[in-house]
C-alpha cells in the first residue's frame, strides 16, 4: 500500500448489518476513499484478505457464526504478516469489551453509534501511523508483500522474514520512472533513453535484463508479474 495516496487504501467493513455496512461505505466513499467493500461474514472478509485485497479491516464484534474478537485472534498471524491495521466497530460499549479488542491488538475500537467524521479521522490517522502514509509523500510504496522506500532505495519483504533488498542504480531509476507513471506505458525508447540517456540505442536487451532483475525484487512471483507488465510489442506498465 505505500506510495499510493491516503484514499486509495482499500477498505474493507466487515459486519453483518447491511445498513451499516452501506452506512460506513458511504461515509468513506464521500470522504473521498476510492476502494471501500463490504462483506457480511467472518469467512468473507477472510477470503479478502488471504488475496491481499485488503488495506484496512473494519470489523464488527457480534458477527454470526464466528464473533469479530475470536476471528480476530484466529487470523491475527495473517493481519500481521500483510500488516493490516484493524478497527473494531461494534455496537458494545462497555469498557471491558474496549479493552479486550484493544488488548487483542487491534488498532482502534470504536462504538455505535458513531461520529462520522470521527470515524473518518480514526481511519486516517491509522493509516499514516501503519503505513507511514503522508498525503504529499510518494516516497513509500506498498506492492503486494513488498514494502518499496525509494528514499533508502530498499524494498522489504512483508513475509516475516524483514528481508531488506537493496536496489542498484539502475534498478532504482527504473522503479521511480515507473512508480511517477503507474498505469501508463512506457515504451522502450522512452526507458531507455530515461536511465542511459541520449545514447540509449541498442540498449532493450539490457533494459530487459533489468527488468528481470528489478520483477525478482518487487514480485512475489516473477514470472507472473501482478504489478510491471509487459504490454506486448510497446513496452512496460506498473500496476500499482
Amino acid at each position: 500500500m505505500y506510495g499510493m495516496k491516503l484514499k486509495e487504501a482499500r477498505i474493507l467493513v466487515a459486519d453483518d448489518n447491511q445498513e451499516l455496512c452501506r452506512l460506513v461505505q458511504s461515509i468513506c466513499v464521500q470522504e473521498g476513499f476510492l476502494s471501500v467493500e463490504t462483506v457480511f461474514t467472518c469467512r468473507e472478509a477472510e477470503i479478502k484478505i488471504k488475496n491481499r485485497a485488503v488495506d484496512f479491516l473494519i470489523l464488527d464484534v457480534n458477527m454470526p457464526l464466528e464473533d469479530g474478537f475470536s476471528f480476530f485472534q484466529r487470523i491475527k498471524p495473517i493481519l500481521e504478516e500483510q500488516r493490516i491495521p484493524v478497527l473494531f466497530l461494534s455496537a458494545r460499549d462497555q469498557d471491558e469489551d474496549r479493552l479486550l479488542g484493544l488488548g487483542l491488538g487491534a488498532d482502534d475500537y470504536m462504538t455505535k453509534p458513531f461520529l462520522s467524521k470521527e470515524l473518518i479521522l480514526r481511519i486516517q490517522a491509522i493509516l499514516r501511523r501503519t503505513y507511514r502514509l503522508d498525503e504529499q509523500s510518494s516516497d513509500c510504496w506498498r506492492l503486494g508483500n513488498r514494502e518499496v522506500d525509494l528514499a533508502a532505495g530498499t524494498v522489504r519483504l512483508l513475509d516475516g522474514s524483514c528481508t531488506v533488498l537493496q536496489l542498484t542504480n539502475k534498478e532504482y531509476q527504473l522503479l521511480k520512472l515507473f512508480l511517477e507513471n503507474r498505469g501508463r506505458i512506457l515504451t522502450f525508447d522512452i526507458l531507455s533513453e530515461s536511465v542511459w540517456g541520449e545514447n540509449y540505442y541498442d540498449y532493450e536487451n539490457t533494459l530487459m535484463v533489468h527488468i528481470r532483475k528489478l520483477r525478482e525484487k518487487i514480485e512475489e512471483k516473477p514470472s507472473e508479474p501482478a504489478f510491471l507488465i509487459t504490454v506486448k510489442g510497446l513496452g512496460y506498465r506498473m500496476n500499482a
